[in-house]
């Protein structure tokens, strides 16, 4: 089964129809169906390790400043309680929690589903990120995990490799700042040609304006470990920026790169205009 990740950006793209959205919706198309979605999403960082085990996750709505059209938004797949085992099993001995009903599935998960699975029959798991472990927790949790692959999972990072909303400008609404591509750029030649030393970014020069938390760049570290542990190359999917200070690139593993991501040239659609103080994307 591929693998991806997405870089999701505003929550609005949940509804807009854009180069980005597009490429989610052809990626989406271009796989078999799934038996389960492991979601991997920015907006679960907890202080622990764990996945949703409920039957009917909620649709989190995890913003705010944002029209009601987007609140209304409701992404109802169905849970998978029993992957939590076979995770738990793959990942040993790293201990996993089970999460009954504290989470669901937030917009860093459904925003991008709703475009890839629209019809959201297929089974939804999220796993958190642990912000008490170091980046090499996760770059090894990646790779732990990518013989669910051949369980016809389908494991989905889902943040931003750039990701600066102190430094966001709303005019750049396909733009990004020298820094952001320098970073950006760095990422994408260690993800393509060497996604073991992907840590290593931590050391790069911008690294500090480009992931002032670490919570949207994490996912794709865990991408970076699936990349690492499957020995394959990764391709990917669509690029650009937005607002100066997001990346949209994202990547996939073992999936045909669709053309129309690459024939799109609408830019990404703006967020409301709001501060980012009244907003969190």
């Amino acid at each position: 089964m591929p693998a991806a990740f997405i870089g999701h950006g505003s929550p609005m793209n949940a509804l807009e129809l854009n180069r980005f959205t597009t490429a989610w919706r052809d990626f989406g198309g271009s796989v078999r169906r799934p038996r389960a979605v492991l979601a991997i999403s920015a907006h679960w960082y907890i202080n622990a390790t764990a996945v949703t085990t409920m039957t009917s996750p909620r649709t989190i709505h995890d913003f705010y400043g944002f029209p009601e059209e987007l609140f209304a938004v409701d992404y109802p797949a169905p849970g998978l309680p029993e992957l939590a085992e076979e995770i738990a099993d793959v990942v040993h001995p790293t201990w996993v929690g089970a999460d009954v009903d504290s989470w669901g599935i937030d917009h860093g998960t459904w925003s991008v589903l709703n475009h890839a699975f629209p019809d959201a029959s297929i089974p939804v798991v999220q796993l958190s990120i642990n912000a008490d472990r170091p980046l090499d927790y996760h770059l090894d949790l990646g790779a732990r995990l990518a013989p669910l692959r051949a369980e016809n999972i389908l494991i989905l990072g889902s943040g931003n490799i750039v990701h600066n909303l102190a430094s966001m400008q709303w005019q750049l609404a396909d733009e990004g700042f020298d820094w952001a591509q320098r970073f950006d750029d760095a990422a994408r030649t260690q993800m393509l040609h060497g996604p073991d030393g992907f840590g290593r970014l931590a050391g790069h020069a911008d690294f500090d304006a480009a992931v002032p938390t670490p919570d949207h760049f994490l996912p794709s570290v865990y991408f970076a470990g699936l990349a690492a542990a499957a020995n394959e190359a990764a391709d990917v999917l669509v690029d650009g920026y937005t607002f100066g200070s997001l990346s949209m690139t994202s990547y996939t593993l073992g999936a045909s790169v669709p053309e129309s991501a690459e024939e799109q040239g609408t830019a990404a659609s703006a967020l409301p205009h709001t501060s980012p103080a009244d907003s969190n994307i």
